[in-house]
């Protein structure tokens, strides 16, 4: 993995919505980045109801941006009686932001400072590579993995039970959403996983059908009218 790490530096939209100076595209829904983490990935993937006494569920994210997947994910599983009693999560990340800048990024969502102050009082050095952190006395194995996803996915050997497919938009970042990448993704499913995204372009859909993913369109979030969620033969 030769590529060199360019970190994100924390700009916002005219609305105040958080953006990507590299890839010229808002993190998340200018109606709320924490409800739209809840309606696409969560909703989307059928959580918590999938991960109810199973002894452990993983995860992955193809992009962990601002880190709302994360943080939203681990505050619904802490608070489920019902849940898994180990949760695996593994985020990918190009472009990942200093803990100072995510802290003045998640200062827009209280319900997260508790969370938030934990994950960045681990926060790795930002340097190429897989970064092991483990949260709520090792309940939740958080596997941030910094580089390029074309050089890092192929790397991974997980069996994976949900995906969170959330990168900049196909038409900016096409790599992310690349048929290889959709390949790498469903090497790594359990049989039944499920996925996620707010993207319905018709590139995605043809490269996940393509590496056997089922897919089908449902109600998105805010001003997405749709969106996308397909589960693995």
């Amino acid at each position: 993995m030769s590529s060199p790490l360019a970190l994100a530096r924390l700009s916002l939209a005219p609305d105040g919505t958080p953006l990507s100076e590299i890839y010229g595209d808002v993190y998340h829904s200018a109606a709320g980045g924490h409800a739209q983490s809840r309606h696409v990935f969560l909703a989307g993937n059928g959580l918590p109801a999938r991960w109810r006494e199973r002894d452990s569920f993983a995860i992955l994210e193809t992009g962990f941006g601002l880190g709302l997947n994360f943080l939203a994910t681990w505050l619904v599983w802490r608070n489920d009686p019902q849940r898994c009693r180990i949760l695996r999560f593994i985020s990918l990340e190009k472009h990942p932001f200093a803990a100072g800048d995510l802290a003045i990024a998640h200062a827009a969502w209280p319900e997260f400072a508790e969370l938030s102050g934990v994950l960045r009082a681990c926060w790795p050095k930002l340097v190429t590579g897989e970064h092991r952190i483990e949260l709520d006395g090792g309940d939740v194995e958080f596997r941030l993995v910094l580089g390029d996803a074309t050089e890092t996915l192929p790397l991974l050997n997980d069996a994976v039970d949900a995906f969170y497919l959330d990168g900049f938009s196909p038409a900016k970042n096409p790599d992310l959403w690349s048929p290889f990448i959709c390949r790498n993704l469903a090497r790594l499913a359990r049989p039944g996983s499920t996925l996620a995204t707010w993207s319905v372009a018709g590139c995605v859909r043809q490269a996940l059908s393509d590496a056997g993913f089922t897919v089908e369109k449902r109600p998105g979030f805010a001003e997405k009218r749709q969106m996308l969620v397909g589960r693995h033969a």
